[in-house]
C-alpha cells in the first residue's frame, strides 16, 4: 500500500542557531508538506516581561514566514511558555526574593500566555503551546503552581475556542485521565487538548478523548499500526525536532515523519486513515 498525500509534522522547532531554513528543505525534500512550528524559548534567558515575551514570538512567526518564502511548505505556528521556563524561573526567583519572587514568577507565565493569545486572534498563530507541567521531579508547591496555571490556561483556551499544545509528564495511564478531568472542569473541547510527545497507543479508551501527537520513533510503529484504527478521532505524528547543532537530529531528524509516514503505508494503513493524520484532522484543530 502507498500513500500520496499530504504529510505533516505536528511539532517542529527552528532555531536561527541551528540549521532553520534549511532543516526545513530537508523535510520538505524528503516528501513533507506541512509543519507546525512550534515556539522554542531561549532556556538560558527566559523573557521576564510582556514585551520580552511578545519580541520572542515575533522571532518565531518571521522564520515561519521565511519558510513560506524558502520553501512550498504550509507553516503554522504555535506559540506559548514551554512549562520549564516557568518551573526554572519561579525556583530561582523564590530562592532570591521569596513570596515576591513566586508572585512574579506567576505573572510572568500569564504575560507570555496573554502574548501568546493576542497572536493567535490577530491570525499569526494557530494554537497555545507547548504549555504543561514538569515532566522530572519538582517540589510539590511547583508541581501545584504548574497544575493551577494549567487549569487557568484550559479555562481561557475554552473560552476563546484555542487549540492547546501539552507537554506533559511521561507514560503513565494516569495522565491522560488527570487531564482529561482538569479539561472538563474548565469546559475545553477534548479534541482541542493536543498531547505532544505523546505515547504510540492512540486508542480510545487510553488517550480519553485528547489528541496523541506521537513521537513517531522506529519503536512506536507496532504500537501505532496495533491502535489507530480504535482511536477516538484520530492522531498527529512528530519529531518534536529541536534544530540544535550540539545534538544533531534531535529528538528526531526533520526526515523522519515523511519516511514513518511510508512505513507506516507499507505495513497496512490505509489511506483514509493516514488522510486524516496529515490533511482532515490539523484543519479541524488549527484551521485550514
Amino acid at each position: 500500500m502507498t500513500y500520496d498525500g499530504p504529510i505533516l509534522d505536528n511539532h517542529f522547532h527552528l532555531n536561527r542557531s541551528g540549521l532553520c531554513i534549511h532543516a526545513a528543505k530537508e523535510f520538505e525534500k524528503a516528501g513533507g508538506t506541512h509543519i507546525v512550528l512550534v515556539h522554542c524559548p531561549d532556556f538560558s534567558s527566559p523573557p521576564t516581561t510582556k514585551q520580552g515575551h511578545i519580541e520572542t514570538y515575533q522571532d518565531t512567526i518571521d522564520i515561519a514566514a521565511e519558510v513560506r518564502n524558502a520553501t512550498d511548505l504550509h507553516v503554522r505556528v504555535v506559540l506559548g511558555p514551554h512549562p520549564a521556563a516557568f518551573a526554572h524561573q519561579f525556583e530561582k526567583w523564590v530562592a532570591r526574593d521569596g513570596e515576591e519572587g513566586k508572585e512574579r514568577a506567576i505573572e510572568n507565565y500569564r504575560h507570555s500566555i496573554d502574548a501568546a493569545l493576542d497572536f493567535v486572534q490577530e491570525g499569526q498563530a494557530h494554537a497555545i503551546g507547548e504549555v504543561g507541567r514538569p515532566h522530572w521531579n519538582v517540589s510539590e508547591e511547583i508541581w501545584a503552581l504548574s497544575n493551577m496555571l494549567l487549569e487557568e490556561t484550559f479555562h481561557l483556551a475554552a473560552q476563546h475556542d484555542i487549540p492547546l499544545q501539552l507537554h506533559v509528564e511521561g507514560d503513565s495511564d494516569e495522565t491522560y485521565v488527570d487531564l482529561s478531568s482538569m479539561a472538563t472542569r474548565q469546559g475545553m473541547n477534548l479534541k482541542s487538548i493536543i498531547r505532544h510527545y505523546s505515547p504510540p497507543n492512540v486508542s480510545k479508551k487510553y488517550t480519553h478523548g485528547l489528541t496523541p501527537s506521537v513521537l513517531i520513533g522506529k519503536g512506536a510503529l507496532d504500537e501505532l499500526v496495533d491502535t489507530c484504527r480504535s482511536s477516538s478521532h484520530g492522531f498527529l505524528l512528530e519529531t518534536d525536532y529541536m534544530d540544535d547543532l550540539r545534538r544533531p537530529g534531535a529528538v528526531l531528524g526533520p526526515k523522519t515523519v515523511p519516511k514513518r509516514t511510508k512505513q507506516l503505508a507499507e505495513r497496512g494503513i490505509d489511506e483514509e486513515i493516514l488522510w486524516r493524520t496529515h490533511h482532515d484532522l490539523p484543519n479541524e484543530l488549527y484551521g485550514q
